[in-house]
């Protein structure tokens, strides 16, 4: 098809709960790789399905010229879902398996179409994904995280339609499989969207489009390109802030001393009128014509004022969709030299050269943890932080150690923030332990809350704050995966937040930018081998 487009006519969407999560979006979407992105709650993956007509606009109008695919942010795992399913090939699998036992209904002709050789092109597109243990009848509940995203974008290449449309599909893949993921991308012929805040994977792409809630705003060129004029905008609108509450405060002068003025001749103008010698009715028509008059003009200065706030208003609203989240926590920590240590350990459920390791760990560490899926991470992370007994060995603690796992599974979602920081610390009060929720982004209103209601950038800082003000406060972190989920702005917050902490740190990660910026020491590295070690 020539020219293939998606066009948002004064799309708004709002959602069942009647609050309205965006509304007057106009845009155009080509074949040009385009990376969707904003905050968390913003609706990047309702207007990711809505592209795809997977979900109506309230009001509005989607144009679609082509065929699209969609892709969820995470894949169907149930029990009888199969590969075949997955990647949407079972029922003209079926079709072509009756048809091979003699079948002569046109209904089975019509669902194969021209895809003769379909089981071929499976098997080779699960070879092209590094899956060749895989086949059509597979249970998709036996897969990995990693494997089942790379089976279901198998089936949307499959697919060879007009846009690709694909929500994070970068999540739960390993270093090498995201590589592969973007070589996949530059030879994609036709349309691609991608919801994403892997910065690796937008710096691949041709064009940024973000969703905020002034609407949909469009960056030719990569992320990098995106992330600068997206910096010298939030600079931008401060300085216009700033400029904004400065004029209104001239103004305000200016509209006082005016109304200051009109007060004094109006004085003036009664002292005459009380002391000249006019008719009664004159002297009512002169007082009438004094009071219309400061009427007006008190009028046109709440009109005046009234435009002065909107500018403000506006204003302050153009910040605040730019203003990056911040997570920050005081420092309250002691280094103590040798932390942690895995002696002659052999770690559970793995097999080969990384189920044995060796590790110590010292005040100031920083070490990041990769490697493919599979390959122990997790396991290791775990059997460091307590939570898995080793099959041989010894694990040591010397200090107080805090383990994030992917799911913050430490943190009941049924409690409150407040309740969960009292939980480790029931030494200070909650005058002490609000401040402290504050500075993690987490204010009056949202430390009452369920932690579960929390977004996921708030609970991981929270996870974060109970393991740094918990009496005594955590020595080492363990992170697993902790930049999953994050939108981009948080994403940088907590990179701010961990360069800012003194404790030793043990993080998994497949985010290469990510580690990039946490101030590594070195680096554990799961190869053929066994743990290699190697300093940054």
């Amino acid at each position: 098809m020539t020219n293939p487009h998606l066009t948002l006519q004064g799309v708004s969407c709002q959602l069942p709960d009647g609050r309205l999560l965006f509304s007057g979006l106009d845009a155009s979407f080509d074949v040009r790789r385009t990376g969707l992105v904003g905050r968390n709650g913003v609706g990047k993956s309702v207007l990711a399905r809505m592209l795809a007509g997977q979900w109506p606009p309230s009001s509005g109008r989607l144009q679609t010229q082509g065929t699209t695919y969609y892709l969820a942010q995470e894949p169907c795992r149930d029990a009888g879902t199969t590969v075949a399913t997955a990647t949407g090939v079972a029922t003209t699998l079926e079709a072509l398996a009756r048809i091979e036992s003699g079948s002569v209904d046109a209904a089975d002709y019509d669902l194969i179409g021209s895809r003769w050789t379909l089981r071929q092109d499976l098997e080779q597109a699960l070879h092209e994904q590094g899956l060749d243990h895989l086949d059509a009848s597979t249970p998709m509940a036996r897969l990995s995280g990693g494997e089942a995203a790379r089976v279901v974008f198998a089936g949307a290449l499959l697919s060879d339609a007009d846009f690709l449309i694909l929500d994070e599909p970068s999540n739960h893949l390993d270093r090498d499989a995201r590589r592969s993921l973007i070589a996949q991308f530059q030879a994609w012929p036709k349309g691609l969207i991608v919801v994403s805040h892997d910065r690796e994977l937008l710096r691949h792409m041709e064009r940024i489009v973000e969703l905020s809630p002034l609407g949909l705003r469009s960056y030719g060129g990569n992320y990098d390109l995106y992330a600068a004029q997206s910096e010298q905008e939030r600079a931008d609108a401060e300085r216009e802030l700033t400029q904004r509450k400065a004029e209104r405060r001239r103004e305000e002068r200016a509209l006082r001393d005016q109304r200051e003025r009109a007060e004094r001749r109006e004085s003036r103008g009664n002292r005459g009128v009380r002391d000249a010698n006019q008719a009664p009715i004159l002297l009512g028509r002169q007082k009438e014509r004094s009071e219309v008059t400061t009427g007006r003009l008190r009028e046109r200065q709440e009109h005046h004022r009234s435009v002065l706030d909107e500018r403000v208003r506006l204003a302050a609203q153009r910040v605040d969709d730019r203003q990056a989240p911040v997570m920050r926590v005081d420092n309250a920590m002691h280094s103590s030299f040798r932390i942690a240590s895995l002696d002659g350990v052999r770690l559970a459920h793995l097999s080969g050269a990384t189920a044995t390791v060796d590790l110590s760990i010292t005040a100031g560490q920083r070490i990041g943890l990769v490697g493919g899926n599979g390959s122990g991470k997790s396991t290791l992370l775990r059997t460091l932080a307590g939570k898995l007994a080793p099959l041989e060995g010894r694990r040591h603690a010397w200090a107080p150690v805090a383990y994030l796992d992917q799911q913050l599974t430490d943190l009941d979602p049924t409690r409150s923030a407040l309740d969960l920081m009292r939980g480790v610390n029931n030494e200070r009060g909650e005058s002490e332990l609000r401040p402290r929720l504050a500075q993690i982004g987490i204010d009056a209103h949202a430390a009452t809350l369920p932690s579960g209601q929390l977004s996921g950038g708030q609970r991981l800082a929270m996870g974060l704050a109970m393991a740094i003000h918990a009496d005594p406060p955590a020595r080492l972190l363990l992170l697993d995966e902790p930049g999953n989920h994050l939108d981009l702005d948080t994403l940088r917050a907590l990179e701010n937040m961990l360069n800012e902490l003194e404790a030793a740190l043990v993080v998994v990660s497949h985010d290469e930018v990510f580690l990039e910026r946490i101030g590594l020491t070195e680096r554990l590295e799961a190869t053929a081998a066994g743990w290699k070690r190697t300093p940054c």
